[in-house]
């Protein structure tokens, strides 16, 4: 049985090696990187069945994403497309700024339909997980989150959305207007602050002039979902579930590359809930997933194994012997 389905688009990464300007770069790494497959990776690595469904070229980055999901024990439904894979350039302009530039305009992967989505897969899941990138593709692909989303509902399956607004897709007015319409039908919610303050009209502040994050989950949780995550980066993270609120501290790591530090964090929320885990632990384990994700170079290269997360709570050396 497949626990989490997934759908999105998945790109060709190119990071620059050097700092600097992007002109002057002469050398790149090439990977993969999408959100919702960076999610179905880490939530494979903590010991769960994904599947990540979703279109791409006939073009070595097409066989690129195949080949590599697959080769983290993601199930992959990748559906060949006349149109290329999409790409996605990372530089570092500075070293402490990364500039993210996106060319998937007419992408294999915005062409996605409903009818690219078997209703047998959704059903057949524990819990599907969205992102708000998606539907602000292209129309198909606004389309089959609303149809997968149907899907889900009607077969008692539990909806994630995580979502991660990107300005360059669409403008914040209109990512508000879909996510307010979509969020009733949402039973777990992440978002950074700014996220959460796309779909609350009155954005709850303290005295300080700053944005109260527990009011914001609650805020949020009052539009429908059983449990919100609002996640605060450096500062850990906020979680209301059913009337309560829980606050986890982030674990100190040194930040390599911050790409990917949010799938991370859907990632371990959604593998501690799929194991059953206490609210307190699955709370962690995300912080925990999100901390080692911006550990190194890549968007979901670090995400961590059950294993791996006793490192964040050893003392001593640093040295495994």
């Amino acid at each position: 049985m497949t626990e989490l389905v997934t759908f999105g688009e998945t790109m060709a990464l190119f990071a620059a090696r050097r700092t600097g300007p992007l002109r002057f770069a002469r050398d790149f790494d090439l990977g993969l990187g999408g959100a919702e497959s960076n999610v179905a990776i880490g939530v494979a690595r903590l010991g769960h069945a994904c599947r990540w469904i979703g279109r791409v070229g006939a073009d070595e980055f097409g066989d690129l994403i195949r080949s590599t999901l697959a080769g983290e024990g993601v199930d992959v439904r990748a559906l060949p497309d006349e149109a290329a894979t999409g790409l996605m350039i990372k530089g570092r302009r500075t070293a402490d700024h990364i500039d993210v530039s996106y060319y998937r305009q007419g992408s294999a992967g915005s062409r996605l339909t409903p009818a690219d989505l078997d209703p047998e897969l959704i059903r057949d899941a524990r819990v599907l997980h969205l992102t708000a990138i998606t539907p602000a593709l292209s129309a198909s692909c606004r389309e089959s989150v609303r149809h997968a989303v149907t899907v889900a509902r009607a077969a008692g399956v539990t909806v994630s959305l995580d979502i991660n607004y990107r300005r360059a897709l669409w403008p914040p007015d209109e990512a508000g207007a879909w996510l307010r319409d979509v969020i009733g039908q949402v039973d777990v919610l992440f978002a950074t602050e700014a996220e959460g303050r796309l779909i609350t009209a009155d954005d709850p502040r303290p005295a300080d002039g700053g944005v109260d994050p527990a009011e914001l989950a609650r805020a949020l949780g009052a539009f429908g979902p059983r449990h919100v995550l609002v996640k605060l980066g450096s500062q850990g993270a906020v979680e209301w579930s059913g009337g309560r609120l829980l606050r986890a501290e982030p674990y100190r790591v040194t930040e390599v590359d911050p790409v990917g530090a949010g799938d991370g964090f859907a990632a371990g929320w959604l593998a501690d809930w799929l194991a059953g885990a206490a609210p307190e632990r699955r709370l962690g384990t995300a912080c925990a997933a999100g901390a080692f994700a911006v550990t190194s170079q890549g968007d979901w290269e670090s995400l961590p194994r059950r294993d791996d997360l006793r490192l964040l709570e050893r003392g001593g050396d640093g040295v495994s012997r």
